[in-house]
């Protein structure tokens, strides 16, 4: 097993202010970290700072490009189904279960109830995201055969109705 960071062992507000000097001085000044938490009382070396800097530096231009790319096919794609919901959805649950596998964490101090909290929010939103998805396709069906009676009645021919059946349904030609 490898050996723990010695960063990932400062107490969590320790580590929240560490994170935010890291950001605020774009991953520069390691010396003047390293002095920071010697003042505090750790021994923690510049490079050990820099491997953690690198990796939070990392997740967040990882965050960041998912952020412009979640907003670009948003700006690209409205999105009536939920379609997209359900992707993120999923994404997120990928990514919670692969931050899992690489957290420098012993396993026998982490708390599965506490996961399973973290974890309940996500699958209620999935729940509810398939329960509008299979609204909206009711929806269309019931508009569908609407129309489909309407146009009948209205003497347009079955290729024509069925043209617009496949329109409000979204189903390709």
């Amino acid at each position: 097993m490898t050996q723990r960071s010695k960063v990932v062992t400062l107490p969590e507000a320790t580590r929240a202010e560490l994170d935010r000097r890291l950001i605020t001085e774009g991953f520069r000044g390691y010396d003047e970290l390293e002095l920071w938490l010697r003042e505090l009382g750790y021994e923690i070396g510049k490079s050990s700072i820099h491997r953690y800097g690198t990796k939070l530096e990392q997740r967040l231009d990882q965050l960041k490009r998912a952020t412009d790319q979640a907003k670009a096919l948003v700006a690209a794609a409205p999105d009536d189904a939920g379609d997209m919901s359900q992707a993120v959805l999923r994404l997120m649950q990928e990514k919670i279960f692969s931050a899992l596998m690489e957290m420098e964490v012993d396993p026998d101090e982490q708390s599965l109830g506490g996961l399973a909290k973290a974890l309940a929010p996500l699958v209620r939103a999935n729940i509810a995201q398939q329960k509008f998805a299979s609204e909206v396709k009711e929806k269309a069906r019931s508009a569908a055969e609407a129309v489909d009676k309407l146009a009948r009645k209205g003497g347009l021919t079955d290729d024509t109705v069925d043209a617009i059946r496949r329109q409000i349904l979204g189903i390709a030609a």
